[in-house]
């Protein structure tokens, strides 16, 4: 009976590390998936590198008629920019991703220097 009260306390602890949610934290401050860039750029300022390029989205778009069933192609264009932010060399450089304005990604890099 005590082996079931240990495992859940264990299932528990793993519960966090499960869950992917891409923050950038800056000194006390914390910008989190879904910020702007701006929001992203007062929280933790200029970033050492910025790096930018345009990636096309092609999504099939099924459209049911009584006769038929027909799909469509439809391709959007959508900016990604790559942010990288050197917090020193006892830290890990950070690269935040956005995609058209919103953070949608973080990374971790080698140390800073």
């Amino acid at each position: 009976m005590r082996a079931l009260p240990a495992a859940l306390v264990v299932a528990c602890l793993a519960l966090p590390s499960l869950v992917h949610a891409s923050a950038l934290r800056c000194d006390n401050k914390l910008v989190s998936e879904g910020a702007s860039q701006v929001d992203a750029l007062a929280k933790c300022g200029e970033p050492v590198t910025k790096q930018s390029r345009t990636e096309y989205v092609t999504n099939k778009v099924k459209a049911k008629t009584p006769q038929e069933e027909a799909s469509t192609e439809v391709t959007r264009s959508t900016t990604v920019e790559e942010w990288t932010y050197n917090f020193g060399p006892h830290r890990l450089m950070q690269v935040a991703i956005f995609r058209d304005g919103r953070l949608v990604d973080v990374r971790s890099g080698s140390y800073g220097y």
